[in-house]
């Protein structure tokens, strides 16, 4: 059985029109500014006017684009995708096995367009408090997206407190993952990393160490 083309995959869909390709290339701008100053002179030296100046856009499109600093470095387009996909799975496809399939597409995508870029993300996540704090603050949010598909997978109720429990435990686990893996200096790889997690989240706590 096979599921439909992923939308993880730039070559599938509609061609997107000429204002919307405009949008993800002032958002990729920003991103790439903002990663390159941040490698240059540090996080906190960084302000939002020298990554307007180097993005070639005004400080105010960049707060259009990004509510904050810390926006920039967390948000990607993936989250969305990976749950469309989620939904493209077959039905009777082990629930496990559509996140690994999910979270495997996910991983490729973001290491092929920069490793070292998901590595810095990652890395400013441990080191900068206000980037930890706002990646909290967004669980919530990407939880709520996960408890949409949960329900759709199970029938399940969304706003259930078992989907609740489930939806964020899957979030906060792969969070964990991502500081663990930069907190251990980007040793192995976090493909086999995230397999781990949901190993556990799967099958419970190991009985020894791994």
């Amino acid at each position: 059985m096979t599921a439909a083309r992923s939308p993880l995959s730039p070559t599938d869909g509609p061609r997107l029109g000429l204002r919307e390709r405009k949008k993800i290339k002032t958002r990729e701008a920003i991103r790439t500014a903002t990663y390159e100053l941040i490698r240059e002179q540090g996080y906190d030296a960084t302000t939002i006017e020298q990554i307007a100046e180097r993005a070639e856009v005004s400080p105010s499109t960049v707060f259009r684009y990004f509510p904050t600093k810390e926006d920039i470095v967390l948000t990607d387009e993936y989250d969305p995708l990976m749950l469309e996909e989620l939904r493209t799975r077959p039905a009777d496809e082990p629930w496990m096995d559509s996140l690994r399939h999910i979270m495997r597409r996910a991983l490729a995508a973001s290491q092929e367009e920069d490793p070292e870029v998901l590595r810095l993300r990652t890395h400013l996540g441990v080191q900068v408090p206000a980037v930890r704090s706002r990646m909290f603050e967004s669980m919530s949010e990407t939880g709520r997206l996960l408890r949409g598909a949960i329900a759709e997978r199970t029938g399940l109720d969304p706003d259930g407190l078992e989907v609740r429990v489930y939806a964020m435990s899957l979030i906060g686990g792969l969070m964990e993952v991502s500081l663990y893996w930069a907190e251990n200096d980007f040793q192995g790889e976090l493909s086999d990393l995230v397999d781990r997690a949901l190993d556990v989240l799967g099958q419970g706590l190991p009985t020894e160490n791994p």
